[in-house]
C-alpha cells in the first residue's frame, strides 16, 4: 500500500500517513485466528459494491491494497452478506469476509444479512459508507434527516442486529473501534455482525498512524474448560438417567466437537437428535443418530424427546421448532443439562447449564462418566428398533418406481441421496425443503448438511453457495431452491460466472410459496395468496399457473441451465451437473406427492396462533385444533 513512514513524537514512535481506510484495510489484512495450533486469515476478502458513500475511500483503499486483500464484487447487498456468512460457516468461524457498501439503500441493505448472521452467531464485518462527520454537506444524497437527533443516520437500524456497532467519526477513533470489531468476530460466545459506519469524509482523511497498528495479530480462539462445580452436577445428573437424549446444536460443528460427541455417544448409548443447525454432527448411519428433532424431526427421535427424562442440549439454543413450541418434552420429570458456550443459551428452560467450549465439555463428560454409566440395553434396543423403522419410511418417500414421472421434492432428493458422496455440501434455507431434509436426508460429513433455520431467510442460497465454495473449492456445492426463493435473490448468479465458481444450483418449480401454503391450509387460511397463478373469477390468486420461466431466466444470468421433465431426466441431469466444472442449473418441476408418496407429516406441533373468532368453517376448524394443542403447552421451570 502506498504511503509515507516517518518518526514522529519525542519517543521516536514510527507512523504511516494513509487515510482512514487505506489503514483500515492495511489493518485488516494482517488479522489472524488460530485454534488448536492452525491459523487461519480472519478477514480473507473484502465484498463491495460501491457508490459516493464508499467508492473514494474504501473502494480506492482495496484497489491500491492489491492482492493482499482481495476483494469481491457483489449484485445484492444483502446477499453479499448471505455470501460472507456462508463462507464463514463452511470456515468454522475462523475465518470470516468484510461487506462494504455505499450510504443509504446500500447501508440499509445489510439488515437482513445482519441479522441472519447474529442470529446464527457467525462472523461477518460490516462496513457501511456513513453521512458527513463534519457535515460540510448536509442534507448529502440518500441521508436520513431526523429532527430531533441530528447524529443518526440509517446506519442505526444496524445497531440491534450488530454485536458490535461503531462510527467512525474521526480517523483516530478507528483504532480502538478495529480492535474491538476484531476482538468480538473472534470470540465464539460473541460472534455475529460486527459494524464500522465509515463516515465519508473520514475515510479519505489522512493520518499518522503508528506502525504498530499494523503489526500480525493473532487472536486466539478459546475453548473454554467447564467449571468443576458445573462438570459434577452435569455427571450426576447424567448418572441418574434411565432415558436420557442429546439434542445436538450448531455449536457442535462451530467446535469441531463431532469426534468428542461420537466418542460420547459410544461409550455412554445416549441417542443423538440434531438440530437443523446440528444435523450432521454424527453421520446417519452412526448407531446413536436418531435424526431430526421438533417441528421438522423424524418420529424417532420425537418419541424419545416425549419420553426424555433427561435432555442433554449441546450448542443449541432451543427455538421453538426445536422444542415444537414447549410441547414436545412431555415427561413431568423432565430435566435440562444444557453444554454451551454462552450463559445465556446455557441457562434456558431452566437447566442444569454447562458453560464451555463443546468439545472440551463433551471430552469431560466422557472421562468423569467412563465405566459408571451406560443406557439400559432394551432402551437402546428401543430407539434402533424405531430409526429402521422410520429409515423403511425414508426409502418409500425417495423411491421412483417410474422414471417417466414427473418427481415429487422427496423424490429430487432421493436422486441426490443416491448420487452425492461424503464431499458434497447442500445448501438451503426457507420453504418446504428445510422440513423435508432434516426429516428425510441422510448426512455423511460434519459440513455436508447447511440448512440455515435460524433466520429462515428467503434468498440465501444462492450467494451463501458462493461463498461456502469459495471457502471449500474442489467440493461439489449445491444450492436448492424452490420458486418461490430463486425469485426473491437471483442476482449473484451473475458473480458465479464472473467468479466462474461450480455452484450447481437446483430449482423446484412448484408454482408458490409450498410451506406457507400448507401452514395456510392447517390455520384456516385456505392457502390464501400462497399460489403464484392468475387471478380468477374470485379475484383470489386460484387461476392457470403464472407462465414464468426460471430456467430461462437462470441461463440469461449466464448459467448453463439442464431441463429435466422426468425423473430419468433428471437423474441425468443431476450427474452432469455435478460432474460440470463451471456454474450449472438443474430446472424441475415437481408433482404433488400422491397419498403415502411424499415425506411423513409433522411429527411434533408448531405453535402458530389462529384466529380466535372467524365465520369461515375452514378457520373455525382450525381454532379448535388449535385450542387442543395449545393446552399442552408447558413452562419449563
Amino acid at each position: 500500500m502506498t504511503g509515507t513512514t516517518g518518526t514522529t513524537g519525542t519517543a521516536g514512535t514510527s507512523t504511516r500517513r494513509l487515510t482512514t481506510a487505506q489503514a483500515l484495510v492495511a489493518f485488516l489484512a494482517r488479522q489472524y485466528t488460530e485454534r488448536d495450533g492452525r491459523r487461519h486469515r480472519l478477514i480473507a476478502a473484502t465484498w463491495g459494491i460501491f457508490g459516493h458513500g464508499n467508492v473514494a475511500g474504501i473502494g480506492q483503499a482495496l484497489l491500491e491494497t492489491g492482492p493482499a486483500m482481495p476483494y469481491l464484487q457483489g449484485r445484492n447487498e444483502q446477499a453479499m452478506v448471505h455470501a460472507a456468512v456462508g463462507y464463514a460457516r463452511q470456515s468454522g468461524r475462523l475465518s470470516a469476509q468484510a461487506v462494504t457498501t455505499s450510504i443509504g439503500p446500500g447501508a440499509t441493505n445489510l439488515v437482513t444479512g445482519a441479522a441472519l448472521a447474529t442470529v446464527n452467531h457467525l462472523p461477518v464485518l460490516l462496513l457501511p459508507g456513513d453521512t458527513f462527520a463534519t457535515r460540510p454537506a448536509d442534507p448529502v444524497l440518500q441521508q436520513l434527516e431526523v429532527p430531533f437527533a441530528g447524529d443518526v443516520s440509517v446506519n442505526d437500524c444496524l445497531r440491534p442486529v450488530s454485536r458490535y456497532f461503531d462510527r467512525i467519526a474521526r480517523p483516530e477513533a478507528l483504532i480502538p473501534a478495529a480492535l474491538h470489531a476484531m476482538r468480538v468476530l473472534a470470540d465464539p460466545a460473541e460472534t455475529g455482525a460486527v459494524t464500522l459506519a465509515l463516515p465519508q469524509d473520514v475515510q479519505a482523511e489522512a493520518y499518522d498512524w503508528p506502525a504498530e497498528f499494523f503489526a500480525e495479530r493473532v487472536w486466539r480462539v478459546r475453548r473454554p474448560a467447564p467449571d468443576p462445580y458445573e462438570l459434577d452436577q452435569a455427571v450426576r445428573a447424567v448418572r441418574a438417567a434411565r432415558r436420557p437424549l442429546i439434542v445436538a446444536g450448531g455449536g457442535v460443528h462451530h467446535s469441531a466437537a463431532e469426534d468428542a460427541l461420537a466418542a460420547f455417544a459410544d461409550a455412554t448409548r445416549i441417542p443423538v437428535a440434531s438440530t437443523q443447525a446440528g444435523k450432521g454432527s454424527l453421520r446417519h448411519d452412526d448407531p446413536a443418530d436418531v435424526g431430526g428433532i421438533g417441528h421438522t424431526g423424524t418420529a424417532t427421535a420425537d418419541d424419545l424427546a416425549r419420553a426424555a427424562d433427561l435432555v442433554i442440549g449441546i450448542g443449541t439454543r432451543y427455538t421453538d421448532f426445536t422444542t415444537a413450541s414447549a410441547t414436545l418434552f412431555e415427561n413431568p420429570d423432565v430435566r435440562f443439562l444444557n453444554v454451551n458456550i454462552t450463559g445465556f443459551d446455557a441457562h434456558k428452560l431452566a437447566a442444569l447449564p454447562l458453560v464451555a467450549d463443546a468439545r472440551t465439555a463433551l471430552e469431560a463428560l466422557t472421562a468423569a462418566l467412563a465405566g459408571h454409566y451406560r443406557t439400559d440395553l432394551a432402551y437402546e434396543a428401543e430407539y434402533t428398533e424405531a430409526k429402521v423403522r422410520w429409515e423403511r419410511r425414508v426409502d418409500v418417500a425417495y423411491a421412483t418406481p417410474d422414471p417417466h414421472a414427473r418427481p415429487t421434492q422427496a423424490q429430487v432428493l432421493g436422486l441426490l441421496d443416491a448420487l452425492v458422496t461424503d464431499d458434497d455440501i447442500l445448501i438451503n434455507a426457507a420453504g418446504s425443503l428445510p422440513g423435508d431434509l432434516h426429516r428425510l436426508w441422510r448426512a455423511r460429513s460434519p459440513r455436508q448438511y447447511h440448512v440455515e433455520y435460524g433466520y429462515s431467510c428467503m434468498g440465501y442460497e444462492i450467494p451463501a453457495a458462493i461463498g461456502v465454495q469459495l471457502a471449500a473449492p474442489g467440493r461439489p456445492v449445491w444450492a436448492l431452491v424452490g420458486d418461490g426463493t430463486y425469485l426473491m435473490n437471483p442476482t449473484e448468479i451473475v458473480t458465479a460466472v464472473q467468479e466462474n465458481l461450480p455452484v450447481k444450483l437446483v430449482i423446484l418449480q412448484n408454482h408458490g410459496y409450498a410451506s406457507i401454503g400448507g401452514l395456510s391450509e392447517a390455520t384456516g387460511g385456505e392457502r390464501f395468496g400462497t399460489a403464484y397463478r392468475h387471478r380468477a373469477a374470485d379475484t383470489r390468486f386460484t387461476g392457470p399457473p403464472l407462465p414464468v420461466d426460471l430456467a430461462a431466466n437462470a441461463a440469461s444470468l449466464g448459467m448453463r441451465v439442464l431441463r429435466a421433465r422426468t425423473v430419468g431426466e433428471l437423474r441425468e441431469a443431476l450427474a452432469e451437473a455435478r460432474a460440470a466444472d463451471r456454474p450449472v442449473c438443474v430446472h424441475v418441476e415437481t408433482e404433488t406427492p400422491g397419498a403415502g408418496q411424499g415425506p411423513p407429516d409433522a411429527q411434533a406441533w408448531w405453535d402458530v396462533p389462529v384466529a380466535e373468532t372467524a365465520t369461515r368453517p375452514a378457520a373455525v376448524a382450525a381454532r379448535k385444533e388449535y385450542e387442543r394443542h395449545s393446552a399442552d403447552r408447558r413452562r419449563h421451570l
